[in-house]
């Protein structure tokens, strides 16, 4: 016969401890950080009103029951929208990550922290306009920017070392848990309580069939609104004094490490601190998965060499790294958006053809001319360890890629080849000025030019950012 399970309840796992520790009590003094999160901020505001001019992403947004509003509440950039927190963080996380243009994180686990923006900028709207409406003081743009750092820094630092997809877990789970604790913190939760919320968020681990083929489809595009939404609602939930679950992580048979991670619990590369957000990269020039970035980099080089002989190709090779094999290394129909934006093939046919990529590449109209499909299947795509190794080595983090080009006639092109995107901290002095013709483009499609011009005098003036209360940011970017 067993022994009964004790039903004593137990101490929480430390590293739930160790994330609320660090909300409460970690003080963010890196310049660099905090200057990376004002560019951050801003760029990630631009894709999510670059956004709203696809309908497939705009019929996700707005009140659940049509019509109506919620006093003091939520605005969503780029709309007219007054939503309770928790719908307007799914909401602007959804506008976001619509475009697959915002941030991105690339390590054993990958991601886009600044989807943990919906929830920040949700939370920190409705608490600044409801004090307001009380005599009270809002928050301002720095309590935004450290948030951010935090938030990046949780999921970030969970995602060096620890694999969630090679089990079959979306990386979305880690803005769960990034945005509960922030968004509790910020709701002014104690650390029983940031404990509470973010181990509901453990509890919701969420399957990636979406994002792989023969499934690809437009649940990926939102499933980090819907992410940043539950955290928000579990950080709301845990501020009425809802229970947690305190071994959610290494309960024996039921607990995260048991059922997922092969009774192993996490591998932690380093503390918690700013690493993630003075790390991150940009998606500077085109919207892409950025496993495939530097391949479609390769590609416009090689543009201009191959244009007038695209009937002449007789193979294309594109060398690359694991990750990049594993995730969008496709063949086949591509029957969406969803599904050719993570295809790297497809991306780098489209920039052999025209030179460029956008948002329209990925849509029906432009997947329907027979030449992109032509180097498709002319293609093939190697694993170069080399490449494998230095993109997990947290000294380069590169996320290399090589493309070379062979005709018919036995002539080939050089193998171009690329390290390091334009958006790695490598290239950032390379990237800021590019980032900020990105953000004069992404928000002139929906704001009058004085406001475009008033948003980038802003990014670029962090004395006056930082003092700005949260409500007056916000309305730059009403329409």
């Amino acid at each position: 016969m067993s022994a009964a399970v004790s039903n004593v309840r137990p101490e929480p796992d430390q590293f739930l401890a160790d994330i609320a520790d660090y909300v409460l009590d970690y003080s963010v003094d890196s310049p660099e950080a905090i200057t990376t999160a004002r560019y951050d901020l801003f760029d990630t505001i631009g894709c999510g009103l670059l956004a709203l001019n696809y309908p497939e992403c705009t019929k996700h947004l707005g009140p659940h029951a049509p019509g109506t509003t919620v006093p003091n509440g939520v605005r969503v950039p780029g709309t007219d929208f007054e939503l309770d927190p928790v719908k307007g963080a799914f909401d602007i996380g959804c506008i976001i990550r619509w475009l697959d243009f915002n941030d991105t994180w690339l390590a054993a686990e990958w991601g886009h922290p600044s989807d943990n923006l919906g929830g920040i900028l949700a939370v920190t709207e409705w608490l600044s306009r409801t004090r307001v409406a009380s005599g009270e003081s809002p928050f301002t743009v720095k309590d935004v920017l450290t948030a951010m750092v935090k938030a990046h820094e949780i999921q970030g630092v969970l995602a060096l070392d620890n694999s969630f997809n090679r089990v079959g877990i979306d990386h979305v789970l880690l803005v769960k848990v990034a945005t509960a604790a922030v968004t509790t913190g910020l709701l002014g939760g104690d650390r029983d309580q940031i404990i509470n919320a973010v181990s509901n968020a453990w509890l919701d681990a969420t399957l990636r069939t979406y994002r792989h083929a023969p499934n690809t489809g437009s649940r990926k595009s939102w499933a980090a609104g819907d992410a940043t939404s539950r955290g928000v609602r579990f950080a709301l939930m845990a501020m009425t004094g809802e229970m947690g679950y305190p071994t959610a992580l290494s309960a024996p048979g039921w607990g995260f490490y048991d059922r997922w991670f092969e009774c192993k619990p996490f591998s932690m590369q380093r503390d918690f601190g700013s690493y993630v957000m003075e790390n991150v990269l940009f998606k500077i020039a085109f919207p892409a998965e950025f496993h495939g970035q530097t391949a479609v980099e390769a590609a416009f080089t090689l543009h201009h060499e191959v244009r007038d002989r695209l009937d002449e190709i007789e193979s294309i090779t594109i060398t690359t790294q694991e990750s990049a094999v594993r995730i969008i290394d496709k063949s086949g129909p591509l029957d969406n958006p969803a599904d050719r934006d993570h295809c790297i093939q497809y991306m780098t046919a489209i920039g052999l053809i025209f030179g460029d990529l956008n948002a329209d590449h990925y849509e029906n109209k432009a997947a329907a001319d027979p030449r992109v499909d032509a180097l498709r299947d002319v293609m093939r795509v190697v694993e170069d360890p080399r490449y494998t190794s230095e993109y997990l080595d947290p000294d380069k983090r590169s996320i290399a890629n090589a493309v070379q080009v062979t005709f018919k006639d036995g002539s080939s092109t050089e193998k171009v080849a690329v390290e390091y995107p334009l958006g790695h901290r490598r290239r950032r002095d390379e990237a800021i000025p590019r980032l900020i013709d990105k953000l004069r483009h992404n928000l002139g499609t929906r704001l009058p030019s004085d406001r475009v011009e008033r948003a980038v005098a802003l990014a670029e003036n962090p004395a006056e950012l930082e003092s700005m209360p949260v409500p007056e940011f916000v309305e730059l970017f009403l329409t």
